[in-house]
């Protein structure tokens, strides 16, 4: 640890919360309907797409006609993105000749994609063609991505109307997010990413001779345009194996500091924009530092972790300060730390390192931000809807304490509310510890592990997290590309998304219909010190209570076998 490097942490996450802010009040005025400066390009193409599909952006939905909206969508994009995959032989630039996927595979990839999950099972550059990359997996960064922030405008909606109905068109949000806001900053992304030396081309592969006369094969793909939606997204599925640590995928300290903020801007920038449109700017601020303030804690403690002299090189009494097992080499322990923290927050995904080879503290903190609930700053629209559940609990414990109807930003909190965000929260222990003792359990499941004790129930624990957090990175000692592994993580994915995202808008449905209250004397301010220190205590302790048994008995126990390990050789 030194001066620099926290220097560096503190830029990053500096840097892409400042930018959110105005890029939030543009994204209010998107989710408004407002004009915008970009009207002269896409309001054309908008209304052709609206007469196109027969959709009436005026029309507004509410909760159940939403839900059933987004529902179908989502049902739609699986069936297409299956067959894409199972059927990529019979598909154009194939130029490697990649066969079909298999049904488990085609199952578990369509549902991570159209979940925002973006889990892969599989090696990216020897198993999916350039068009199964493109026409599948790069066009479902956008629609998962945008389908979850369409969520978060609708939530705020709900805070915003005063005894109103709908909760605006499922439809239209999807076409002016993906048009307005996703669409073009992928482009600018995009060409920053060619400038700065990410390949853009159609061409399958090229041979080339090494320094030493070995001939290679270098595998190529239209990469930029993917991983600008991969990080702007929240997808985090890469087109090489390695992910953001590829030179192809991350060339530059430039691209890598571009990728960090990508993945985190939006997430800010979702929760900024709810605070225009809901009236609440103080309080859309009060979220964010609550997000900021995660990201830095968690940063913290994997820099301080990953620091440390490697206990293996103690063991055997070699001289050495740095611990690079598991580093990004090019950039060094700090940015390897933030961007672990920036993408276990935000149900990225994406990677610059690898997890599994984190020290057992460093690789836990990585699981527990994700098993926080994936709102920190979390995915796009995701985190926002995420938060906002988690703070209705927090004035709903306030409530209790001091004896009143609890409110947010005008809107009385009452019993229906309380038990559907809490029938969301629970989605997520459920789901993970119910499926990882499954797993630890069953001989089909065991087979996929490389390691064994508490590091393989980390493993295990880390890949449902992952899953139903919709996250998609992974501890790489798992082996999860078998029918098991398949079928279970695809499970555990729909159940994150869908089964968190119904109860959300059934809660929004109930508030848009309560009037917009004045705030008196009595009402608990949500936007100060107060607040934001609660609202982190309710998300510490709901994340804590339910996971912290089991982090103890995989990263936590194994964090005192290493220090057991070191002592025995003093």
């Amino acid at each position: 640890m030194n001066a620099s490097g926290w220097a560096e942490i503190l830029f990053t996450i500096g840097v892409t919360v400042a930018l959110a802010f105005p890029l939030g009040i543009y994204m209010a005025r998107v989710w408004q309907g407002e004009s915008t400066w970009l009207d002269p390009v896409f309001r054309p193409v908008e209304r052709g797409l609206y007469w196109t599909f027969g959709i009436d952006p005026n029309k507004s939905q509410n909760w159940f006609g939403y839900t059933a909206s987004m529902l179908a969508f989502s049902a739609a994009s699986f069936v297409v993105l299956y067959l894409i995959l199972r059927f990529q032989d019979l598909l154009p630039f194939n130029p490697q000749g990649f066969k079909g996927a298999s049904p488990d595979l085609a199952f578990n990839t369509a549902v991570s994609f159209i979940t925002n999950t973006n889990w892969q099972s599989y090696v990216p550059e020897a198993t999916l063609s350039a068009f199964s990359q493109m026409a599948g997996l790069t066009s479902h960064n956008f629609l998962s991505a945008a389908a979850g922030i369409a969520i978060a405008a609708a939530v705020a909606r709900a805070f915003a109307a005063n005894r109103g109905e709908g909760l605006g068109n499922f439809w239209a949000d999807l076409t002016r997010i993906s048009l307005y806001i996703l669409l073009p900053l992928a482009v600018v992304v995009a060409l920053f990413f060619v400038a700065q030396g990410e390949p853009q081309t159609l061409t399958g592969h090229v041979d080339a001779v090494g320094i030493e006369g070995g001939k290679q094969t270098i595998i190529l793909y239209p990469t930029a345009s993917q991983e600008a939606i991969k990080q702007l997204g929240t997808n985090g599925g890469g087109i090489f194996n390695a992910n953001s640590a590829h030179p192809y995928e991350n060339p530059t300290a430039w691209t890598n500091l571009l990728e960090i903020i990508a993945m985190n801007v939006l997430g800010y920038a979702c929760a900024i924009a709810f605070g225009i449109v809901a009236l609440a700017r103080k309080e859309a601020r009060a979220l964010v530092a609550v997000m900021a303030l995660f990201v830095l804690g968690a940063s913290a403690v994997i820099y301080w972790t990953e620091t440390q002299a490697p206990p293996a090189m103690l063991a055997v009494h070699a001289a050495t300060a740095v611990n690079m097992e598991g580093k990004e080499v090019r950039f060094g322990a700090p940015s390897t730390a933030v961007w672990a923290a920036a993408t276990t927050g935000a149900s990225d995904g994406g990677v610059n390192g690898m997890h599994d080879s984190f020290m057992p503290l460093g690789g836990g903190m990585a699981m527990f931000m994700i098993q926080l609930g994936e709102m920190l700053p979390g995915g796009v629209g995701s985190g926002l809807y995420g938060m906002v559940v988690m703070a209705l609990i927090a004035v709903f414990v306030a409530g209790l304490m001091v004896g009143r109807t609890p409110e947010y930003l005008g809107k009385k909190i009452e019993a229906r509310e309380v038990k559907l965000a809490m029938l969301a929260v629970l989605i997520l222990p459920l789901s993970i510890l119910g499926f990882a003792a499954l797993a630890a359990v069953l001989p089909v499941a065991l087979k996929a592990l490389e390691n064994s004790g508490p590091h393989g129930l980390s493993e295990i624990l880390y890949a449902y997290s992952s899953a139903t957090g919709n996250n998609g990175s992974a501890f790489a000692g798992l082996s999860a590309n078998v029918p098991y592994w398949n079928a279970t993580l695809g499970i555990a994915m729909l159940l994150g998304r869908f089964a968190y995202v119904v109860p959300v808008l059934a809660m929004a449905g109930a508030i848009v219909a309560k009037p917009k209250l004045a705030p008196t004397a009595g009402t608990l301010p949500t936007h100060g010190p107060l607040f934001i220190s609660l609202l982190m205590g309710v998300i510490l302790i709901m994340g804590g209570l339910q996971f912290f048994p089991a982090q103890a008995l995989g990263p936590i126990v194994e964090h005192f076998q290493v220090l057991q390990t070191v002592a025995a050789q003093h």
